[in-house]
């Protein structure tokens, strides 16, 4: 009887192809609560807007994608962030998540809510200049925290660049 073989292709047999359209992008990261993971995110976003032929929605997505991390880190108190990027209905869609749990004590949920919005400043300037929108909440995944998020639709975020 004969034995079926199968072999995995050599990279010298694998042939470039097309980059992959805005509408696949979909990647999440996740990084340790430290101060060198802005810069990886800001990084990696970098690379994966490229990859998927996004370079004109760069420097706002960074831009968010940094202060949303750097927020993250800052309030957190487990040891990782969890990143989320999707591109869906013409807009980038970037999600954060972290282990600070939402106060149940009114009075402290709304000092804690005034601090996070104070540290996104930045964030809600440039996704208002991008006609986009974006928010905190409770983390519905398990384990609680607080998800962060922002929207930028495509063509805010690419006449963000010129505006600059």
């Amino acid at each position: 009887m004969a034995a079926l073989v199968t072999t995995c292709a050599s990279p010298s047999t694998v042939t470039a192809t097309t980059p992959p359209p805005p509408q696949t992008l979909a990647y999440s990261l996740t990084l340790p609560a430290a101060l060198q993971s802005p810069a990886i995110a800001r990084t990696a976003t970098r690379t994966i807007l490229r990859a998927h032929g996004l370079g004109d929605v760069t420097d706002a997505a960074v831009q968010v994608v940094s202060e949303l991390t750097s927020c993250a880190c800052r309030f957190t108190p487990a040891a990782e962030v969890y990143v989320s990027l999707r591109y869906r209905d013409s807009a980038l869609r970037v999600i954060l998540f972290d282990g600070h749990p939402r106060h149940t004590n009114p009075r402290l949920a709304a000092a804690c809510d005034t601090r996070r919005r104070a540290a996104l400043r930045v964030l809600a300037c440039v996704v208002r200049a991008c006609g986009g929108d974006w928010g905190f909440g409770d983390a519905r995944e398990p384990g609680g925290g607080t998800r962060m998020w922002a929207v930028l639709p495509h063509q805010g975020a690419r006449a963000y660049l010129r505006n600059r």
